[in-house]
């Protein structure tokens, strides 16, 4: 065999592994992307988690959401016990609680079949506890400046709501 076809299929065989080694260099991130899509859409759609644990605080809240850890960590310093739970898709979470759209905010917690929606203080969610009112829950719309875990510069006026499951809601304490 001639030098020229031997060189000629050592490139071509050589361009064969590189291009084989390329794919390989991709092979890891791909199956990354697989398995966090597969992973989303099974917590995202089919995973249920107990929060009916009674005088556990389970707060679904976004893993990247720091007002939401400032607030779990005002409910501890209550001597609330507290869950978090990391949620991608927190619309769905609201929806299934019952939160009527005008009183969203940016986590949701339930505790002893009562829904916590936004960053309402403790002492509220007590009284409400001791209480036993037939309400689903509690709320602070919105995420007001002052409220637990959005202390800051300022203390923004703002009221926190009890809601029923037919649309009934009223306010039960200003700050």
């Amino acid at each position: 065999m001639s030098s020229s076809k031997k060189n000629k299929r050592n490139i071509r065989s050589s361009s064969i592994e590189n291009s084989h080694k390329k794919n390989y260099i991709y092979t890891p991130y791909i199956l990354f992307i697989i398995v966090f899509t597969i992973v989303n859409v099974y917590f995202t759609y089919f995973h249920t988690i107990d929060d009916s644990q009674e005088g556990i605080v389970a707060v679904y809240k976004s893993p990247t959401c720091e007002c939401c850890n400032k607030w779990i960590k005002h409910l501890e310093s209550n001597g609330f016990n507290v869950r978090a739970i990391n949620e991608i898709n927190m619309g769905k979470i609201k929806m299934d609680k019952g939160v009527p759209e005008k009183f969203k905010s940016c986590h949701t917690a339930v505790i002893n079949g009562y829904v916590i929606e936004g960053h309402v203080p403790a002492n509220d969610i007590i009284k409400l506890l001791n209480e036993k009112r037939n309400v689903v829950g509690l709320s602070v719309p919105d995420m007001p400046v002052g409220s637990p875990g959005m202390e800051g510069s300022r203390n923004d006026p703002y009221k926190v709501y009890e809601f029923d499951q037919v649309g009934n809601y009223k306010v039960i304490n200003q700050y």
